[in-house]
């Protein structure tokens, strides 16, 4: 044994192999995608990445049903997408051990919503484990696929984003456990049809009261008993926030958040007279323990938004007079230090506002759109920053691939909308959720067009392969998919590839496109500069021919930048796109060389 410095998500890998799980598949969404980037690196292990997060849960259950342990990751909007499978798996069961990992976003660091994941666990019945450092993290894996196989049922895993990048110390254990399950044909257990289903609900509620009971007993409920003024209960990344303000008060910690130790939360609170919940995002906890006639305290004070902290809980719960760690109410003059502090430490952190990195392909074709003034159904990805000034290249952006499918409901609205609108989407979620739609405009008699920004990598969540690479997890070659030729698979009949850093190109071609009473698809082919380096020219400014005009601004490139009444060129995050130089209309924008 050792111990190493994990983050969450490496501690979950770790927990894979030691808890001796075969088939780890998902499908990459911050902050969930470096689970499997981890596992890949364990050999025992069969790591796959999906096309989207429904045939990731669908390849795991046939894993589980083929008698292999396994993991399944995504991040917390990808189970939205997983629903359909996770709630019928719900009824059917597991052969070996399937836990599903389901990363939630407080304060949406990179995600479209800030929805709370626990909810599923509650809809769909089935237990849900909450890690509070990377020790649990790894530890509730096994003990995860361990209440899998006890109860027949998939577990969550429910990180957040703080558990998922914060690294803490975990023990190594080098040993995997090697358990394997014959399978064994059962249509009643695993063809939901409707007699089979009926049967299998009732299960499911039997199941759920023996989780109850075993939520009782279990070590992942634990109390901490110091304070008999203060008690709070709280799961995850929250405890340790709570247990930071309040080191000396008494705690209920939950491991097991779902389903809840009803009866350990009713002795628990009987032995304290002020009782906090404290918990992020939604009052889930809180909302079930006063179900029980528990008054507490919780998120009448705390935020229903965004990430909590030990800051905000001391702010929140001193107002009602939740005592301190030793029972007596803090100096207010100390608070108001403490929350100056906080303020003057903010005072003088510079700005970052995200922005497409220098020379991104992506830049040339929302220049064009904003020049054809077009309504851009958008999508999730890196391009989905084409939304923010100077480009403002973006009108709507939902979810993976409802840009496709929200072109083709646009330009049925209304006869005045055709050819005013396209669809642009990225090719990892092209693959993902963009298929279907646009099969739909096909077989729907639309005339949408829809631009693949092809820049050969799932690059928003840090550059994952996906079926258009042609490269698996794994690093093996495999086929890679053609989305021209899928295009003209599906009855497509005008498909054109463009190259993004010829603006003159890209214009002419989205504006023939548009016009066309057929749909179209435009596939925009570069690379991200992370994936092939671009060998662009060095460019440089004259000032003589310079008129500070500004309009070469307008692309947003971080390399641009005012100097004066003029424009300069930061020749250290310029790239050598190019597309300064053919914005120009004075020629002030030249290329001087080759870069070093």
């Amino acid at each position: 044994m050792e111990k190493e410095l994990l983050s969450g998500n490496e501690a979950i890998a770790q927990g894979a192999f030691e808890g001796g799980i075969k088939v780890a598949v998902g499908y990459p969404g911050t902050p969930s995608s470096e689970i499997l980037e981890n596992v890949v690196k364990y050999e025992d292990i069969y790591a796959q990445w999906s096309p989207n997060e429904k045939v990731a849960l669908e390849v795991g259950i046939g894993a589980s049903l083929g008698g292999a342990r396994t993991l399944v990751t995504m991040k917390h909007v990808g189970l939205n997408v997983a629903a359909d499978p996770l709630f019928t798996l719900s009824y059917t069961g597991v052969n070996a051990g399937l836990v599903v990992v389901s990363c939630d976003d407080p304060n949406l660091y990179s995600s479209q919503n800030e929805q709370d994941n626990r909810h599923y666990a509650r809809a769909a019945k089935i237990p849900m484990l909450e890690p509070s450092d990377s020790q649990e993290a790894k530890d509730f894996v096994i003990l995860g696929l361990e209440i899998s196989e006890e109860f027949d049922t998939p577990v969550l895993l429910r990180p957040t984003t703080r558990i998922s990048h914060s690294k803490s110390i975990v023990t190594i254990i080098d040993e995997r456990k090697e358990v394997s399950f014959s399978y064994e044909k059962d249509p009643q257990k695993y063809v939901m049809v409707p007699g089979h289903a009926r049967i299998r609900h009732i299960f499911v509620e039997e199941r759920l009261a023996k989780l109850k009971d075993y939520s009782e007993k279990t070590p992942l409920n634990k109390v901490e008993s110091k304070s008999g003024e203060l008690g709070i209960i709280a799961s995850g990344v929250s405890y340790q926030y709570a247990k930071e303000v309040f080191p000396d008060a008494s705690f209920l910690k939950l491991g097991m958040s779902y389903p809840l130790p009803e009866r350990k939360i009713l002795s628990f609170v009987s032995d304290v007279k002020t009782i906090c919940v404290i918990e992020e995002l939604d009052s889930f906890l809180e909302e079930q323990i006063r179900a029980l006639g528990v008054e507490t305290y919780g998120k009448s004070l705390l935020p229903h938004t965004g990430e909590l902290d030990p800051g905000i809980i001391k702010e929140k719960l001193w107002e009602v007079g939740c005592w301190t760690a030793k029972g007596v109410r803090e100096n207010e003059t100390s608070r108001k230090e403490a929350m100056k502090k906080r303020e003057e430490m903010a005072v003088g952190i510079p700005l970052r506002p995200p922005v497409l990195c220098p020379g991104c392909p992506h830049r040339g074709i929302f220049y064009a759109l904003k020049k054809l003034k077009l309504t851009v159904f958008g999508d999730i990805g890196c391009y989905t920053l084409a939304a923010l000034p100077p480009l403002e290249a973006m009108d709507t952006c939902v979810c993976m691939g409802a840009g496709v499918g929200g072109a083709l409901g646009f330009e049925k609205a209304s006869s005045e909308h055709k050819g005013k609108a396209v669809a642009v989407i990225g090719d990892s979620t092209f693959v993902h959720s963009g298929i279907t739609p646009l099969i739909d405009i096909v077989y729907n008699k639309g005339a949408s067009t829809v631009i693949i920004l092809d820049n050969r990598t799932t690059a928003m969540t840090g550059r994952q392969e996906h079926p258009g690479t042609g490269i698996t997890l794994q690093g093996k070659k495999t086929k890679a998919l053609d989305f021209a030729r899928l295009g003209d698979a599906i009855g497509i009949e005008s498909v054109v590839v463009v190259d993004p850093y010829n603006l003159e190109e890209a214009k002419i071609k989205i504006k023939e496109e548009v016009e066309k009473a057929e749909p179209s698809l435009i596939i925009s082919s570069r690379p991200c500069l992370f994936v092939e380096k671009l060998k662009g020219p060095l460019i440089e400014i004259d000032t003589e021919e310079c008129a500070g005009c500004g309009l070469c601004l307008n692309l947003g490139c971080p390399a641009l930048s005012k100097d004066g009444e003029l424009v300069k060129i930061d020749a250290a995050l310029c790239n050598g796109c190019k597309l300064c130089v053919q914005v120009c209309n004075l020629g002030a924008v030249k290329e001087v060389g080759e870069k070093e």
